[in-house]
């Protein structure tokens, strides 16, 4: 059995390992001087969100990992929340875990009421795309503006807002942790 420090650190490890995945270019600057350009500077940034939900979803599903990046990119894109859809999707299907054969379908999207099966996607990320389109434009933009107004049309159940706030909640509460962790890495 692994001592409480012994899983700190693996944890920091670990920690660590994923903010050097999300690390991304976000911008050379080129400066022209007579006929010759030189790189002057390369910036690099790390999304705390990307590194966030990658932690918090090696808890839950490490299958979606690797589409952490894509969740904040799409939430950014269509100017939504970034933990909604992810959110969404630890509710319907406990984080994809629980979803029809071949649908890729963790959102219970487009299932009308006692049905089985529903609209299916070609891949997770298209998944996530559709969803946080149809969300923005079918929801936000007509309004709806609270997960209360959303759940009262995305689903039958009347708990589903406080569910999905819930994983909202537990996402960012998953970064407190993180963030305490991430002071102790010494390299």
């Amino acid at each position: 059995m692994l001592t409480l420090p012994m899983n700190k650190f693996l944890l920091t490890i670990l920690l660590y390992c994923l903010s050097v995945t999300a690390v991304r270019p976000v911008q050379a600057q080129i400066i022209e001087s007579d006929s010759a350009a030189s790189l002057v500077s390369t910036q690099f940034t790390v999304d705390s969100r990307i590194t966030q939900l990658k932690a918090y979803l090696m808890t839950k599903n490490k299958n979606l990992v690797n589409d952490s990046e894509f969740f904040v990119s799409e939430a950014d894109r269509v100017h939504i929340d970034w933990r909604l859809v992810a959110a969404i999707a630890g509710l319907e299907s406990s984080f994809c875990l629980h979803i029809p054969n071949g649908s890729y379908n963790c959102w219970g999207w487009g299932i009308p009421g006692g049905a089985e099966h529903g609209i299916g996607f070609t891949s997770f990320r298209d998944g996530i795309t559709v969803v946080s389109e149809g969300l923005r434009d079918r929801y936000i933009n007509e309004g709806r503006i609270s997960l209360d107004q959303i759940g009262s049309m995305y689903a039958a159940s009347p708990t589903w807002a406080s569910r999905v706030r819930f994983f909202m909640n537990d996402i960012e509460n998953y970064r407190s942790l993180a963030d305490s962790l991430e002071p102790s890495i010494n390299l």
